[in-house]
């Protein structure tokens, strides 16, 4: 693995985001609370980006972008059967302080096992990988300039490539992590998730701070935790989650603690992994101060974390599985919109609960129409892909709440009928199509 720098170079580095933090300021003190509400798709339906359904105009490598006057670079990954009629995640790798792109595209001296953070080789080809590359190899974000670069890369991207926008994710190591938590905070709307590695503090600014974002934060006891501690704060107060002192690792029981906040709004979770460790990207249990990507757990908890959110099911073998419950089905509710193109089409559900007490486990059946295929799916697992399909639900959104709409989709592909079901059943109780 190629790390943050040798011990000596790595405390002047530290001194440095020490100084910068006196500057920056934490700004983590916002009172703000997401109220229960929607999960975000219910709000942003799903739409194919402008590169669906055409030949890419973009391939693996690195490519040059003009972004804030400046010429910047970053390097892509596609994946290897990359099929223009599939809506893929797009995830972002940041690199640390005096790193490079290339050494988190490449994944360093640990190579396949740790590119893009370990995602690359986690993600089983459901997955564009991005690694930008920073001004003097860091992310100093100035007059939101990488933020600007973000948003550019973005949009070059889906207007070349056909990517899922409601799957967009970023990790990132020290200054990196202070990144990806940057971009949480100013964009909420267009990131699902971040994840932080040893995140020294809101070093490349925090513009707005108030938007709920399913946050994962990863932190050495040695490390001044404190800084991420105030980090996850703040999304623990976004996302509505129950404050608690969520517990850490002894010094020298070399491992991890992982806690899951209760209380967060619906689809925002928050995850709190402090280790027994310093300042490291790859920490490895049982070990002390070892570093290693390929043996690392972060990268399992950190695509553990961001497939929750959605992914085929052949090809997801780390998303949740459902919760089932033998509770009865109730009055229900299902609306479908559809969004076609040439031989494919994506479509969301609705479901909202019209009765009066929670539902807990659910599952929604209905029959696709002859032609359809579902080759993906969010928010549910879906079995079998044609015909009369089932839709379960998985860990975050297992309870139906009166009144609270839900929303779950799928992609597919088709024949030629566009048209959505015309008949749900939930937990084996009719509902009404609205």
């Amino acid at each position: 693995m190629l790390r943050a720098g040798p011990p000596s170079r790595r405390k002047g580095l530290l001194a440095t985001v020490a100084a910068g933090l006196l500057v920056v300021g934490l700004a983590v003190t916002g009172t703000h609370v997401a109220s229960a509400g929607t999960f975000p798709l219910a709000a942003n339906a799903l739409a194919p980006t402008a590169g669906c359904g055409k030949a890419p105009t973009l391939t693996s490598g690195t490519r040059t972008i003009q972004s804030s006057g400046k010429t910047r670079s970053f390097i892509l990954r596609i994946p290897d059967d990359y099929n223009s009629n599939r809506q893929y995640r797009l995830a972002f790798g940041f690199h640390w302080l005096g790193g490079t792109a290339s050494q988190v595209a490449t994944g360093g001296t640990d190579g396949h096992a740790w590119a893009y953070y370990g995602m690359l080789s986690q993600s089983n080809n459901t997955t564009i990988f991005v690694a930008p590359q920073g001004i003097n190899n860091g992310w100093a974000n100035s007059g939101g300039e990488d933020v600007t670069f973000t948003d550019d890369m973005i949009r070059l991207i889906d207007n070349a490539l056909c990517v899922d926008t409601t799957q967009r994710f970023s990790v990132g190591f020290s200054y990196g992590g202070a990144m990806s938590y940057s971009l949480a905070c100013s964009r909420p709307n267009v990131f699902r998730a971040v994840a932080a590695i040893a995140a020294p503090g809101a070093i490349s600014g925090c513009s707005g701070g108030t938007g709920p974002v399913a946050y994962m934060g990863i932190h050495g006891i040695n490390d001044g935790i404190q800084n991420g501690r105030a980090l996850r704060d703040r999304f623990v107060r976004n996302n509505g989650c129950t404050a608690q002192n969520a517990p850490e690792p002894a010094a020298g029981s070399r491992t991890h603690i992982i806690t899951t906040y209760s209380g967060c709004r619906v689809g925002y979770p928050v995850v709190w992994a402090p280790f027994d460790g310093g300042h490291q990207q790859g920490p490895v249990d049982g070990c002390a101060g070892c570093e290693s990507g390929a043996r690392s757990w972060v990268k399992q908890e950190v695509w553990k974390f961001f497939s929750q959110f959605a992914g085929t099911p052949s090809a997801s073998p780390s998303s949740p599985g459902p919760i089932t419950s033998s509770s009865a089905g109730g009055p229900c509710r299902v609306s479908a919109a559809v969004n076609p193109w040439s031989t494919g089409l994506t479509e969301n559900l609705t479901i909202t609960n019209t009765g009066s007490a929670p539902i807990n486990g659910w599952s929604l059946t209905f029959t696709l129409p002859g032609g359809q295929s579902i080759t993906s799916g969010w928010n549910a697992t879906y079995s079998p892909t044609s015909g009369q399909v089932t839709a379960q639900n998985v860990n975050y959104n297992a309870t139906l709440a009166p009144n609270t709409p839900v929303v779950i989709g799928f992609q597919a592909n088709h024949t030629g009928n566009t048209a959505t079901p015309t008949a749900f059943t939930l937990n084996g109780a009719a509902c009404t199509v609205a």
